[in-house]
């Protein structure tokens, strides 16, 4: 499955609007029901108002009624790897604190999961 939900990450990357950045990012979030949903990060010139596409997936899907999932793809075309930012970890966290976490470019993919990622993460 990791294949399938990066390639679907990749392909959402193709609508990232990042001109500041030149970093196109994209996300497929996969809930526990199969159901994938996809994103692409959206810059703005104040950058205190872009959102990753991580969070935009997320909240896609709970939008939708969706509230857990399993797995995350996070793709940039981009030689340097990107985790998941502090903020998208804790979204993250607040719906599904166990999460597989893929994150890649076209030449590698790092498999970990938000435990790793955020270790004593805030989540009541």
């Amino acid at each position: 499955m990791k294949k399938i939900i990066m390639e679907k990450a990749k392909e959402a990357s193709k609508n990232s609007y990042s001109p500041y950045s030149k970093f196109k990012v994209g996300a497929a979030l996969k809930t526990k029901s199969g159901e994938i949903f996809t994103a692409s990060n959206v810059e703005n010139s104040s950058y205190g108002l872009s959102m990753c596409a991580e969070r935009i997936a997320v909240f896609k899907a709970v939008s939708e009624g969706f509230r857990e999932f399993e797995e995350i793809a996070i793709y940039c075309d981009s030689e340097i790897f990107f985790s998941p930012c502090g903020a998208c970890r804790q979204v993250l966290a607040e719906f599904s604190p166990h999460i597989k976490i893929y994150y890649g470019n076209d030449s590698k993919t790092i498999e970990t999961n938000l435990d790793e990622l955020l270790p004593q993460m805030f989540n009541l």
